[in-house]
Formats: structure tokens, sequence, C-alpha cells
């Protein structure tokens, strides 16, 4: 009979270890297969900034996001991953998870010097993590990246990507994309799917830099009215629009934690960044209505295809901080209303002298704030995270969270804007801007045959 027991308990232990080591290699091919989706919002921008160029400044744009994109693995492995883990209680370095302080708890699981940070066959999934938060670090730099295309000089571009994305974007998730960030414990934040961390921040960023950067030439009359400085493809536009809905699906896969993984809080389900539990059923209802919603309210208001496809995006972000509890119907509404107020509100910061190339600070900054105060109209009283006298979601604190998460995106981004354009490196001079920065800084040419004219506002 002790025999029996013994091999049973072995048989058991052997189907544990070979469970544990199954859902270990599905973490990690989640989260490996996450990255090159998101890629493609990469991609897509690519696409949708150049489409919006016109023709004498495709290529610089083209340059812009490459370079965002390269410059932003380095930094986030020496910066930003360690800054994620360091932060998480503010800048308390005393108070920490698991019990010790953060600065020594990011310096265990985020040190670049150290054994988690390379090949090591004990650890097969931080790689990975590390690698979508990676994405989403060149995700803020790109939407800062349209804003400004046409006039920043690419040097100081590539400064700007770096402060917000190795640094600005990290602080707002370290407060509140963490389990123990101080904004989810204290006052219940809750933003599954970043439409504060991300998105708010990363278009307060960019109005920041456009207060400083100022308009493009031509685009103000001196009586104040406004011209219309079309891009040269709307088609490349819209693909690249497209596209990055498509890479949307990456992004907000990766902000679920995988069960069973060394630092999920389940064996038995998916959870949200806080480790309350979610499904990837409720997800693609909610992502599949809001994206339809945004088409239809931008399509209502302006029946402009460039506004459809960016309310597409428009209505994930208005729906981003609660994809993971909101009811499908109450999605596409909550989308509908983005998609509706998102010309208005672009329309107000051009009254206003902003020149924002495409939107982003509405689409991104002004939706990504419609998405964190949604949650606390619409879904209140949820738990912020599994403890035991979790803070419950309010209205209250998402007002909060949305306070502090434009004050990381536009301090930062007007401050670093301001520096750089005291000493003069900010913007291209007038008449690089007036013969085009294809012509200036790159030793290629975009359309060597040139491109035909297909509509009058199609200028080079």
């Amino acid at each position: 009979m002790e025999e029996q027991l013994a091999a049973m308990a072995a048989d058991l232990a052997a189907v544990q270890a070979a469970n544990a080591a199954g859902n270990t290699a599905f973490a990690e091919v989640y989260y490996y297969l996450t990255i090159p989706i998101m890629i493609l919002i990469h991609v897509g921008f690519l696409a949708y900034e150049m489409g919006q160029s016109r023709t004498k400044f495709v290529l610089v744009s083209g340059i812009k996001n490459i370079l965002a994109f390269a410059f932003l693995v380095p930094t986030f492995y020496y910066f930003g991953w360690f800054v994620y883990w360091a932060f998480p209680t503010g800048f308390d370095f005393a108070a920490g998870p698991n019990g010790i302080s953060g600065w020594d708890y990011a310096v265990a699981v985020a040190n670049p010097a150290g054994a988690v940070m390379g090949p090591n066959l004990a650890d097969s999934a931080t790689g990975v993590f590390w690698g979508a938060f990676t994405l989403f670090a060149a995700t803020t730099a790109s939407i800062m990246s349209g804003a400004v295309i046409e006039r920043i000089r690419i040097v100081a571009f590539v400064i700007l990507a770096i402060v917000l994305g190795a640094f600005a974007w990290v602080v707002a998730a370290a407060w509140g994309w963490h389990a123990d960030g101080w904004l989810v414990t204290k006052f219940g934040y809750h933003d599954f799917g970043a439409a504060g961390v991300v998105h708010m921040v990363a278009g307060f960023f960019a109005l920041g830099v456009l207060i400083n950067l100022g308009p493009r030439i031509g685009k103000f009359n001196s009586d104040k009215s406004i011209n219309v400085l079309a891009g040269h493809n709307m088609p490349l536009t819209l693909v690249g629009l497209m596209t990055i809905i498509v890479g949307f699906w990456g992004f907000l896969m990766a902000c679920l934690i995988v069960p069973g993984e060394a630092w999920s809080w389940s064996t038995n389900f998916f959870t949200n960044i806080y480790g309350t539990p979610m499904t990837l059923s409720a997800l693609t209802f909610n992502i599949l209505m809001a994206f339809a919603g945004g088409i239809i309210g931008a399509w209502y208001i302006t029946r402009d295809p460039f506004w459809m496809m960016s309310g597409a995006l428009g209505g994930i972000i208005s729906c981003a901080s609660g994809l993971d509890v909101y009811w499908p119907p109450m999605a596409f509404v909550i989308a509908m209303l983005g998609g509706m107020a998102m010309p208005y509100f672009a329309r107000v910061l051009e009254r206003m002298g902003i020149d924002d190339a495409v939107g982003a600070v509405t689409v991104h900054g002004i939706l990504g704030a419609w998405g964190v105060l949604a949650v606390g109209i619409f879904a209140a009283g949820y738990p912020s995270t599994t403890s035991e006298g979790a803070v419950l979601t309010s209205f209250v604190g998402q007002a909060i969270g949305c306070g502090v998460m434009f004050l990381l995106g536009f301090i930062p981004g007007y401050l670093c804007s301001l520096l750089l354009r005291i000493f003069g490196i900010l913007r291209v001079g007038k008449a690089a801007e007036e013969i085009g920065l294809d012509a200036v800084e790159v030793p290629s040419t975009a359309y060597p045959e040139g491109i035909p004219a297909s509509h009058p506002s199609v200028a080079n």
C-alpha cells in the first residue's frame, strides 16, 4: 500500500512538473508572438505618417519612425525596464513589492548587468515579457512622431523619443499599470489597455512639444485662418491606420498576464496587469465593438476617410481602460462617442494655434483621457486588485489618475522641448523647411520618377 501511494505521489509530481513546464512554454510563446504583432503598429505608423507627409518630407518622416524604434530598444533595456520595477510606490525607495525597497527589487529583476537580462536557461520568459514592454515604449514615441512631422530636427526627435519612451511613460506605468502602483493601491486606478499610461502620456507629451515647436510654414495665415496642408497619399495613410489596428491586437494581448507563469496570480485563468481575472473572449467582443463604434461615430460627423480610420483607433483608445470589464454594447457606445467628439477637439486645438499634423493629441491624449474617465463613469465598483481590502475603482480615482497621466506627459514634453529650443536644435531652419527635409537630410529620393497629382491639394 505504501509503495502504491509513493508511486501515485511520484506520478502526481511528474504531472505537476509537466504542467508547470507547459505553462512556462505557453507563456514564453504567447509573449514572443505579441512582439511581431506589435511591430505591425510601427509598420502602420510608418505608412500613416509617410502618407500624411507632403512629398518633400516623406523619407524624413519614415526615418524618424525607424530611429525611434531602434533607439528605444537599448534605452529601454538600460533604463526603462529598471524604472518600471523601481518606482511603483512613487519615489519612495524604502517601499516596494515583496517587502523590499523598489530600488533593490529593480536591481534583482531588471539590472542590465544581471543574470535575468541575458541568456539564462533557468529563466525562459523575462526576455519576451521585457520585449513586449519595449514595444509599448516604442509605441509612445511613434504616437508623438506623427504630430511633429515636417519641421522637427531628427536629433531633437530622437532625444524626445528617449525621454518619453524610456522614462516618462514608464513612470506612469509603474504608478498606474502595476499591481503595487500607488495609484492602484490608494485610489483604485484601472487602466487595462493603457489609455492613460501609454496614450494619454504620449499624446500630452506631444502637446508640450508642439507648443515649443510651432506650426508648419503656411499652416496659419496672418488673419488666423487655417490652411489644410494635405498629405500626399491618402490611401497609404488609410492602410497605415488599418495596420496599426492589426498591431493593437498584439498590444492588447500583451496587457494580459498568462496563467501559471512565475509572475501570474493564477494557474487557471488569464488576469489583467492588476491580477483580477478576465478572458480573451471578453477582450475580443470589446475590441471589435470599439473598432466599429469609433469608425461609425467619426463617419457620422465627418464622412472623411482619414477621420474614419482615425476613429477606429480612437474608438479602441476610448474603451482601452475598461476593455476587460465592459459589456460589448457599452463599449460600442463609448467608442462611438469618442469617434464623434474627436474631430471637434482637433478643430479646437487648431484654433488655439496648435499644428498637430495627424491629430495625435486628440486621438491619443484627449480620447485617452476619455477612456480613463469612462471607467469611472460606467464601470465603477470593481476591486482594483485581488488583495484583501483592495480599493474599489471610482470616478474620483480615475480622475486623479487622469490628472497624473496628463502631468507625466505634458511637463516632460514641454520642458525638454523648451530646452532644445533654447539651444537652437529643436526645429529645422526656415530655408530647409521650405525646400523640404528630404532634399536636405536624406541621400535618396522618395519618388525619383515623380508622382502624379490626383488632387489640387497635393503639392511638392
